[in-house]
């Protein structure tokens, strides 16, 4: 199986923290050049200093705020001016906060589709012409189970990440001509800050313990516990390497059997 990403160039968003940290630690041991993309700078240097470089590769960081699209735009054809080719995106950002749908304001869902939807339409239309010249294109979205399952008390969340699973769905069909892919990657109940911050969340609104709640939520998951950040950015490795060329448009759970459905 071709896992080799030598000489490939991938750019991983959301990069310093969970699952799109742990996605850049695993590209950059499969050989890829990374360049992270974050919002915090000190974390960015830590980030690329933890990367591997033992096949020659070069990493480098892009200091950009998802919540303003338009300097993420600029950021990018400054960054690509000189005719750099990106082979992998790995489109990641944290999602929205919690809460009910009908208690949502109007702005909440506007903030979150910029963050999300415009801000990955932005990345494609920057990296999809330097695909299409490799003849090689790798498009990963990060979103959620809640794509093939709404989650209770993330209304905004579950919308918004039903747009851009069916954003890449019709980018796959238009794409894959060219040898590349768009995919989506599911994650469910993974052991990172965010879920820490809704398992802390839910334990106040219930005055019950942290504990307790994290308890009832592995309950509900065939694994009986939460996922590692790791194994979600392997599942998302895979569908960068020369192995999943054939693997377009699909919504990959990794969840340990949660969603219901197939």
């Amino acid at each position: 199986m071709n896992l080799n990403l030598v000489h490939k160039n991938a750019l991983v968003c959301g990069s310093t923290q969970g699952i799109g940290k742990a996605t850049a630690l695993e590209l950059a041991q499969m050989g890829a050049n990374i360049t992270l993309v974050a919002r915090n700078e000190e974390r960015l240097k830590k980030t690329l200093a933890d990367l591997d470089t033992s096949k020659g590769q070069t990493h480098q960081y892009l200091c950009v705020d998802f919540s303003k699209p338009e300097v993420l735009a600029d950021t990018l054809t400054a960054y690509l001016a000189d005719g750099k080719i990106m082979h992998i995106l790995i489109n990641n950002t944290g999602g929205p906060a919690g809460g009910p749908i009908e208690k949502a304001a109007i702005q909440e869902f506007r903030a979150a589709f910029e963050m999300h939807l415009i801000c990955n339409h932005i990345l494609v239309s920057a990296v999809k012409d330097g695909m299409k010249k490799a003849g090689y294109g790798r498009v990963i979205n990060v979103i959620s189970t809640s794509v093939k399952q709404p989650l209770n008390g993330l209304g905004v969340s579950n919308t918004i990440r039903g747009a851009v699973a069916n954003w890449a769905k019709t980018m796959a069909n238009e794409l894959g001509i060219h040898g590349i892919t768009v995919n989506n990657v599911l994650p469910g109940a993974t052991n990172t800050v965010r879920l820490q911050s809704i398992i802390e969340n839910k334990a106040q609104k219930q005055n019950s313990t942290v504990d307790v709640v994290a308890n009832v939520m592995k309950a509900t998951i065939p694994a009986g516990r939460f996922a590692e950040a790791s194994e979600v950015a392997n599942a998302i490795a895979f569908l960068a390497s020369p192995a999943a060329a054939y693997i377009n448009g699909i919504n990959v759970p990794v969840d340990g059997g949660r969603t219901k459905c197939l």
